[in-house]
């Protein structure tokens, strides 16, 4: 058995903390190389002493201040790198075999980026290497052998679910016999709350998903089911679908994470507990199946499974996802970065819950108006969404 040494990227987030908990089940196969954070400086010197990471990513040198000062691990301090370089140098460090990519936002893609050139084996969990940058990520997968695992729960089940699933490289051609991808959504929690209510919800209503413990953000993207359409543009890359054939179908219960249809009508389904830590494992041990720690699904304590149609009338932002998905790359780019300021906007109660659709419509209306954009490098992404967020925060000023 091989040691692999891991660098978490967004160590401090659900993510990172759920794949510490995996990690520290396994010492006998997996060692901490790196550990990052942004904020949560502090969280990250606890957790660097107990898996005795060799080294930290922090964002300046007040950041490197506040973790010299929270350190209390036996020994001496891990090496402390500082700023967005250090991220990107510490994803394609030689010592390092694999990078769990959790970074939220458009932060998350220069490392993530980098980890794929440099042909690691990337478990990712960042879905802006495939939103905004999509052509780019496959081909830097591709060009240096990468091995690639999918993290979110969908994109995963999905990978367990399709043929030749033994084999993590990048994909270039639709899946054999494959009919239909379903990506599955929970309905978060507002799936049968009045619509004309809808405008008045408060974030913590938003962030209070029935089923999964999630950062803010990612639970209002949820509400919004925002988080589905940039899943399925994650699916059109990660295996080479068409956007005709990638589905979403609202299951509450959470408990199927997604599903394969194939051509002679049969369907396999991933089932487990909706819980981070069963993808987590499976992207870690593979081609392995190792204990994640999650306790079994009882399918006879469950009971039922019930599944419907979205309702774009309540979920306008999934109606979003597919125009941008079929209009292109630029339009996700644009979707990805008007969400997120949107969403800032709501956390801060700046705008209602039902101006984030309206912020990112506006965004993209304006982006159909204008020629067509060429992505050659993350230069460019990185330059539209700078554009896109600097359009839509004055237009969260101006509602």
């Amino acid at each position: 058995m091989i040691m692999q040494n891991i660098c978490i990227l967004g160590s401090t987030g659900s993510i990172g903390e759920n794949t510490l908990d995996v990690i520290a089940r396994h010492r006998d196969r997996f060692a901490v190389q790196t550990l990052s954070a942004y904020s949560r400086i502090e969280r990250l010197a606890q957790q660097a002493a107990v898996c005795a990471a060799r080294a930290v990513v922090v964002p300046d040198v007040a950041a490197r201040e506040r973790f010299t000062r929270a350190w209390t691990g036996h020994g001496g301090l891990p090496e402390i790198r500082v700023g967005k370089q250090a991220l990107v140098d510490s994803a394609a460090d030689p010592q390092v075999t694999t990078v769990m990519a959790a970074i939220v936002g458009a932060a998350g893609l220069p490392p993530t980026l980098a980890a794929a050139r440099a042909g690691k084996r990337v478990l990712l969990a960042n879905k802006e290497a495939l939103v905004a940058a999509g052509n780019l990520f496959m081909t830097c997968v591709r060009d240096s052998g990468a091995a690639l695992l999918p993290i979110d729960s969908e994109h995963n089940a999905i990978f367990q679910c399709l043929p030749r699933s033994a084999d993590a490289r990048a994909r270039s051609e639709r899946p054999d016999g494959v009919r239909r991808l379903l990506l599955t959504a929970s309905g978060g929690p507002f799936r049968t709350t009045d619509v004309s209510l809808l405008a008045d919800v408060t974030p913590d209503q938003a962030c209070a998903h029935p089923n999964w413990r999630m950062g803010r953000k990612i639970s209002v993207d949820s509400a919004t089911m925002l988080n589905k359409g940039l899943e399925v543009i994650e699916a059109h890359w990660l295996f080479a679908m068409p956007v005709a054939d990638i589905h979403v179908v609202v299951h509450p219960q959470s408990r199927v994470h997604s599903m394969v249809e194939y051509r002679d009508g049969s369907i396999l389904a991933q089932l487990g507990q909706p819980d981070m830590r069963i993808p987590i494992a499976y992207g870690l041990g593979f081609p392995d199946r190792i204990d994640s720690g999650v306790d079994l699904l009882s399918l006879a304590a469950l009971g039922h499974l019930d599944f419907e149609e979205p309702d774009f009338a309540r979920f306008p932002c999934l109606k979003l996802s597919f125009g941008a998905v079929r209009a292109g790359q630029a339009a996700c780019v644009t979707l990805n970065a008007a969400n997120e300021v949107a969403v800032a906007n709501f956390l801060g109660r700046r705008i209602r819950y039902t101006e984030i659709a309206r912020v990112i419509e506006r965004s993209l209306e304006r982006q159909a108006g204008r020629p067509s954009c060429v992505f050659n490098c993350l230069d460019d992404v990185l330059a539209l969404d700078r554009e896109t967020r600097t359009f839509a925060s004055e237009l969260c000023l101006a509602l």
